[in-house]
């Protein structure tokens, strides 16, 4: 960070916290001076009370410069940390404002406001369940602005704002959806794009049981590889999964870049593997069929009967 945007980012926190303290410290002498005692109850309050907010602003404003400085390698810390310091900050400044102005102790404020919290608590306790979940994905940091997320299993997206109370996403169609922080908490959660960008897909292919199974293989595979979009390494591969009466169905697996071209890489595998069967005249799979010559007993007369070999 530049010295010029760190001082920007200090002066006036500072330059506030350092007036306030000084009028707070020394306003007995000058009321005294000019005449006013009178009024010192007063000044001292309202310096006071801002002293102690210009300290929470000018503390926020630190904490949040350390979390910043993390190193090259970590991820970044969530804004919404910073702000919950900056939030906690203020909340204290306010409790020692009440004490200040009531002059009760801590355990009185505490108790003389209670009451109001407990009912304006129930009051807006949906939006509380938000906030809360919204801190509690804020610390643990499952996805960051630009990862793809799939949320539930019907919802996928970027992830383009995290806010307190709700997380905002931009589908592959240009859709902006909002989702609150306590229905993402509740629900599965995969990171396309964590821990690294890059990940394994496959598409399942359905082959001739005619072509054996090395040879099928070794054509899908060569096939995937073709396909510039995906990654050479690893490099794609095929797999068995299940003999059918069809045919022998097979795993492809490629390794995709990145969530952003999935739908891509599927589409470009898919053709390859198609222009490939084709090169080598291999047959569709088919249900085979066998043709029976017998007799049927009630007329005593021949007749064919098709049954489907499995």
């Amino acid at each position: 960070m530049k010295a010029r945007e760190l001082l920007d980012r200090l002066l006036a926190p500072a330059a506030a916290s350092v007036g306030c303290v000084v009028v707070y410290l020394t306003h007995p002498r000058a009321l005294e001076a000019i005449g006013f005692e009178s009024h010192s109850q007063v000044i001292l309050t309202l310096s006071g009370a801002a002293s102690l907010f210009s300290s929470a602003w000018l503390c926020g404003r630190l904490v949040g410069l350390a979390l910043e400085r993390s190193g090259p390698n970590r991820r970044r810390v969530p804004k919404l940390l910073q702000e919950l310091v900056s939030v906690a900050l203020f909340i204290a400044a306010s409790i020692a404002t009440v004490i200040l102005v009531l002059g009760q102790s801590f355990s009185g404020a505490l108790a003389s406001s209670g009451l109001v919290i407990a009912v304006f608590g129930f009051a807006i306790r949906n939006v509380l369940a938000d906030v809360f979940s919204g801190i509690a994905l804020g610390l643990e940091a499952p996805y960051r602005i630009g990862d793809w997320v799939e949320i539930g299993s019907n919802v996928k997206g970027r992830v383009v704002e995290i806010g307190w109370r709700t997380t905002r996403l931009l589908t592959r169609d240009s859709t902006y959806t909002i989702l609150p922080n306590s229905q993402i908490a509740q629900q599965k959660l995969t990171n396309y794009s964590a821990p690294q960008r890059h990940y394994r897909r496959q598409v399942e292919i359905l082959v001739n049981h005619e072509i054996s199974a090395s040879q099928a293989k070794a054509i899908l595979s060569n096939a995937a590889a073709q396909v510039p979009l995906v990654l050479r390494a690893p490099a794609p591969d095929a797999r068995i999964l299940a003999h059918e009466p069809k045919g022998i169905r097979y795993a492809v697996r490629f390794w995709v870049p990145n969530y952003a071209e999935d739908i891509d890489c599927v589409d470009a595998i898919l053709q390859a593997i198609d222009q490939a069967l084709r090169d080598n005249d291999l047959p569709p799979p088919y249900d085979r069929v066998r043709l029976i010559r017998g007799t049927v007993a009630t007329s005593a007369r021949e007749s064919d009967r098709i049954e489907c070999v499995g």
